[in-house]
């Protein structure tokens, strides 16, 4: 109740003063709209007063309050373990500013880190959490949708493939292959993803041999041709080698590939060498996709410049957040490359990433992962009172921020044993 007062009393008042006259908001726009506010409204009063955080399994979540008792949250994933203490950091960097300019507050934290690692890793995962947060809060102040803060948007769906998580560790059949691909047509999925790479494949040379068999080949050819012929040649399938093949393997497997018309082929080699990624998307017709491990608009200029992937897939939760992403779409659209997020995180995330998805020309799809349907952990970490998925589609929330709520007596069920949780 006190949220929704606050809101209430800052809305009312921010109008008065005009500051939401301007509702079609884009880019400078928006912040010209903030700086124009008239300093004894209320969106100027409006301040950071605290960022705490919580680790979920592979998650890093992030709050950021506020002296009108709103708040906003965003997640970050993968390269966040261990950093609680960068958390608190950059809150002190930024507790006493006006959240409202969140392009400026990224800045701020991302250039006073360039020689604490801020190019990349676990200082740009954290600062995807923070960024996001500044988006939620922002939008629940203005009463926006955050693809309206972005711009406004080009679809009011997103679509999404099903990782159908058919792990290779459990050495997976031809026939567990095609019964996957079954089952996720069934759930109204017209795209979906497997993995290719197999650590413990008996046909492998060695662990450490990055080069893969002519076995591991066919082997890889018959799980896939197997789904393929499950479910016809007009739903999408792409397969993912998680960056561990060499760069003559990756060209013997994509060319192999060529047949079964995958959507694409994904980081058959290690994310380091963008010139060897060129090297292969030149050997095949199948697209090459990657961009999961690769951090800030920068990381895709060479690639993009040098047409080293036919499809960049940068995770939002951990890229540099949803402006950043928003940012990379733009670059790619300007060399006619499709925009397909990665994403591991919640539906929290998911939404999120929506929202940026909706509000690109060149999006193409957005990871959607099978344990949303297999781990009540996902259903019990957040409140949402729509329908998380529809044949392959995700709406996009109208509500105020992402549109999505953490639910913290949920969470902390599942919170990492001795981490602070919301401290």
């Amino acid at each position: 109740m006190k949220t929704h007062h606050s809101r209430r009393s800052f809305i009312t008042k921010a109008a008065i003063a005009g500051a939401l006259a301007p509702l079609s908001i884009f880019g400078q726009v928006y912040e010209n709209a903030i700086d124009r506010t008239p300093t004894a409204s209320s969106p100027s009063s409006l301040k950071i007063t605290k960022v705490n955080c919580a680790y979920i399994q592979g998650s890093l979540f992030v709050k950021i309050h506020t002296n009108h008792g709103i708040w906003g949250c965003g997640e970050g994933v993968d390269a966040i373990l261990g950093t609680y203490h960068l958390v608190k950091n950059f809150g002190d960097r930024i507790v006493g500013k006006n959240p409202l300019n969140v392009h400026r507050l990224f800045e701020d934290i991302r250039k006073s880190g360039v020689f604490q690692g801020a190019q990349a890793g676990m200082y740009v995962a954290v600062l995807s959490a923070i960024e996001t947060a500044l988006w939620d809060l922002a939008g629940k102040a203005l009463q926006l949708p955050v693809y309206q803060l972005l711009g406004g948007k080009f679809r009011d769906k997103v679509r999404v493939y099903c990782d159908t998580a058919l792990y290779q560790r459990h050495l997976p059949s031809p026939a567990d292959f095609a019964a996957a691909a079954i089952n996720a047509r069934k759930m109204g999925f017209s795209a979906m993803k497997f993995d290719l790479d197999q650590a413990n494949d008996p046909n492998k040379y060695d662990l450490y041999n990055w080069s893969a068999s002519p076995a591991e080949v066919q082997r890889m050819y018959d799980q896939l041709a197997a789904a393929r012929e499950a479910v016809g040649p007009d739903i999408d399938i792409c397969a993912d080698m998680h960056g561990r093949y060499d760069a003559v393997s990756a060209r013997a497997v994509a060319k192999r590939m060529e047949p079964l018309n995958l959507m694409w082929l994904e980081e058959p080699i290690p994310a380091e060498n963008i010139e060897a990624y060129k090297l292969i998307a030149d050997s095949t017709s199948t697209p090459i996709c990657a961009g999961e491990n690769q951090y800030l608009a920068y990381g895709f200029r060479q690639m993009l410049e040098i047409g080293a992937v036919d499809i960049v897939m940068p995770d939002l939760q951990k890229c540099g957040g949803l402006g950043e992403g928003q940012r990379i779409a733009n670059l790619a659209n300007l060399y006619y490359v499709p925009f397909a997020p990665h994403m591991v995180a919640s539906f929290l995330g998911a939404m999120a990433s929506a929202h940026v998805c909706a509000a690109v020309p060149n999006f193409m799809i957005l990871e959607w992962q099978s344990y949303f349907h297999t781990q009540p952990m996902f259903r019990e970490i957040v409140s949402y009172d729509g329908e998380w998925v529809n044949n392959g589609f995700i709406t996009v929330s109208e509500k105020p921020g992402i549109g999505v709520e953490i639910n913290e007596a949920g969470m902390k069920k599942y919170a990492v044993a001795g981490m602070p949780f919301f401290e």
